[in-house]
């Protein structure tokens, strides 16, 4: 994914302006992963901890934070975590024991967030998440209080949720098809709460515009293979459904839903697909071939790992508080309009 960048300060401030905000509470706590942290006369160095970092949305995460950093002269550290929550405590404790003035951070598993939350606090490092929540007081985030949850830059869950919904309820109407014949696979990882919030609210829209369509939700991975293997399953017990729609918290479920639907012998005209993310999504629409992957909300990781870094900047630089949340943009593309979008496909 690649988007022009950014090159003087004054666009740097306007993409964070032209960015939804949600600022933190006026009345003079701090928000949570703030600390008593003091500002950074000299060059500031960051820490920026990713888990799952070969895949395609963080590759493109990790290159908008690093150009944003070398625009704005920031010592950047990029750490690939995969999906070792161990591995997520030792490096935090490496970025201390390194004197990192701020940490950037994409938990593999929100549990560990109160330990992460400590060791920022103990060593006062600015603290700020991208992606996905964690909380200071617990391991779930979802059962935490919205001051207790740590500034976060990313996306609106329940907003990416809503437009994917929509659009499968669209593809669903001009595709004819009869509620009774059709099921709905909402696939994602269960305790990710950010995933949460995107089938929840993809399962509201679509149920709002095309109301009695059975869904079934399907605990995944959150990785294509994973995806593939439980839908896959899922078929097997209704193997009498005509018609699928799939939808998921990012572009892996929803890629591994249509391949399982594909290798089960149903054809890409009863398979209604809209994926999160685009970046697998594209590689079905680089032929001719017809493709049950019908549409897919491009989100931009370069965005948003480049207004992670300024967002950490302001704080280490100037002092500026941290928002609760900043959200990116989000486009919806299909075969014929995700070239035009800005969106790349590897």
């Amino acid at each position: 994914m690649h988007r022009t960048s950014r090159r003087s300060a004054a666009a740097a401030t306007g993409l964070v302006l032209a960015f939804g905000l949600s600022t933190a509470c006026s009345s003079g706590k701090e928000a949570a992963g703030d600390g008593t942290v003091a500002k950074v006369d000299g060059k500031a160095s960051i820490t920026y901890l990713q888990k799952q970092g070969d895949q395609e949305y963080f590759v493109g995460e990790a290159a908008g934070a690093k150009a944003k950093a070398a625009e704005l002269g920031i010592d950047l550290k990029m750490v690939n975590l995969g999906s070792d929550a161990n591995k997520t405590v030792s490096e935090v404790q490496s970025a201390v024991a390194q004197k990192a003035n701020g940490i950037i951070i994409v938990v593999p598993d929100p549990a560990v967030g109160p330990q992460v939350v400590q060791s920022a606090k103990d060593a006062r490092i600015a603290l700020l998440t991208s992606d996905d929540q964690i909380c200071t007081t617990g391991p779930d985030p979802a059962a935490c209080g919205t001051t207790d949850l740590v500034p976060r830059i990313g996306f609106s869950g329940a907003q990416m949720g809503k437009e994917v919904g929509a659009r499968a309820a669209a593809e669903f109407t001009k595709a004819g098809w009869a509620a009774a014949d059709t099921r709905v696979i909402s696939a994602w990882k269960q305790d990710v709460t950010v995933c949460g919030d995107r089938v929840k609210a993809a399962k509201q829209a679509f149920d709002a515009a095309v109301p009695g369509v059975k869904s079934i939700d399907v605990p995944t991975d959150n990785s294509p293979t994973g995806a593939q293997d439980k839908v896959a399953a899922t078929l097997t017990a209704n193997a009498g459904v005509k018609n699928w729609v799939v939808w998921g918290c990012n572009d892996e479920n929803v890629m591994g839903g249509v391949t399982a639907l594909s290798n089960a012998g149903i054809g890409p005209d009863r398979i209604i697909g809209v994926g999160l993310g685009a970046y697998l999504a594209c590689k079905d629409w680089q032929s001719d071939k017809p493709s049950g992957m019908k549409a897919a909300l491009f989100i931009n990781g370069r965005d948003v790992g480049a207004l992670a870094v300024q967002t950490m900047y302001d704080k280490l630089k100037n002092g500026k508080d941290f928002p609760r949340e900043a959200f990116a943009p989000t486009t919806m593309v299909d075969n014929t309009t995700w070239k035009s979008s800005g969106l790349t496909c590897g």
